[in-house]
């Protein structure tokens, strides 16, 4: 019976897409295991599947000055010894890396025993994490054909990014009935990634009023953010939404995103018109921007960059009427989203992770 380890964590982002490899990886009499961080968002994810959940310390190389810059490199040394450790104590035949700092000790340690390691690269431009661990990668899979010219040739195949089965089933019916809306209103969908946004939290906060004369509003605000003090009808707020976001995605008519890689893909791939406010330099090392650029040339997605987000009646006169433009051009929105070619990318990669056991 092969055993397969599967890593990655940081942000949902990095977990979302080991949990629909890891769906359909338990109906294939594999044996599975998950190596995150001691207490990263990937060890509650991991945990509501039943699979043993393995931490090991990790350290992250920070592209500005921070004490913390010195002490790091030995956390992660100290993951890879735990990493040689777990992978002499459960032999696996081969790793599965989403990537995330995390990731970095086990792969370079499953290297070493000559363990097979297939990584996935989200974003169009490679993170630092992946960048670090290719070379010990027998295979690479990226979710966009424009990430192929940033890696090493032989190895890259495009699978798409896997995305959980609750996703793609999604019911509009059943995410109005969530909701409590009566859909007699098209319903916007706000969303800043695992972790909140502030940024899109206070304009969408800002704006309300006004959209609620045009939409039902949905605001996912990312744990710890509620605002108790905002109870208005057509307005929900959720810190995160778990099995039945499928349903709510559905339901919705147009989504405002971060431009992170994963929830771009799910966009792309339910054919949802969306408008993106990707995350800039100052906060990041600009992937998302990357994403969102590549994207906005070929028509998939209206961008709104963050700058113009400036906290003013300006600002949420430029917010409105962006959201608002996304609704018009919807249909053209939605024919450009047809050609976005979707992958079976569960399928893909299981066959990958397959062929190396």
């Amino acid at each position: 019976m092969p055993r397969v380890l599967f890593t990655g964590g940081g942000t949902a982002g990095h977990v979302t897409p080991n949990i629909a490899l890891l769906e359909a990886a338990i109906g294939k009499n594999w044996e599975l295991a998950y190596v995150g961080s001691t207490a990263g968002i990937e060890r509650e994810m991991i945990g509501a599947l039943g699979i043993p959940y393995y931490p090991v310390a990790s350290g992250k190389l920070r592209r500005y000055f921070s004490w913390q810059n010195f002490i790091d490199p030995f956390f992660i040394l100290w993951g890879m010894l735990q990493s040689i450790v777990l992978c002499l104590r459960l032999r696996p035949d081969a790793v599965f890396s989403k990537g995330g700092f995390v990731s970095v000790p086990l792969v370079v340690a499953a290297w070493l025993l000559r363990v097979p390691v297939i990584s996935h690269e989200s974003d169009v431009t490679p993170g630092l994490a992946n960048r670090l661990t290719y070379p010990f990668c027998r295979k690479i899979c990226v979710t966009f054909e424009a990430t192929v010219r940033y890696l090493p040739r032989g190895k890259v195949n495009v699978t798409g990014t896997p995305v959980r089965r609750s996703l793609v089933a999604g019911d509009a019916a059943a995410g109005l009935e969530f909701l409590g809306f009566s859909g007699e209103k098209p319903v916007l969908l706000v969303f800043g990634g695992s972790l909140g946004a502030a940024t899109i939290n206070n304009q969408a906060r800002r704006a309300l009023p006004v959209l609620l004369q045009e939409f039902d509003v949905v605001h996912v605000v990312g744990n710890g953010n509620l605002e108790t003090s905002i109870e208005q009808p057509g307005y929900v707020q959720k810190e995160f939404i778990g099995e039945q976001f499928g349903h709510v995605l559905a339901a919705a008519a147009v989504v405002v995103s971060r431009a992170g890689a994963n929830s771009l893909y799910e966009l792309l791939m339910t054919r949802k018109p969306h408008l993106l406010i990707p995350l800039g330099k100052a906060a990041s090392r600009g992937d998302q921007l990357d994403n969102a650029r590549v994207f906005a040339d070929l028509g998939f997605s209206r961008v709104l960059y963050e700058e113009a987000l400036t906290g003013d009646d300006k600002s949420d006169d430029v917010f409105v009427e962006s959201v608002k433009d996304v609704l018009v051009h919807s249909e053209e929105i939605t024919a450009r989203l047809q050609s976005f070619e979707i992958k079976d990318s569960v399928k893909l990669i299981i066959e990958l992770i397959q062929e190396s056991v």
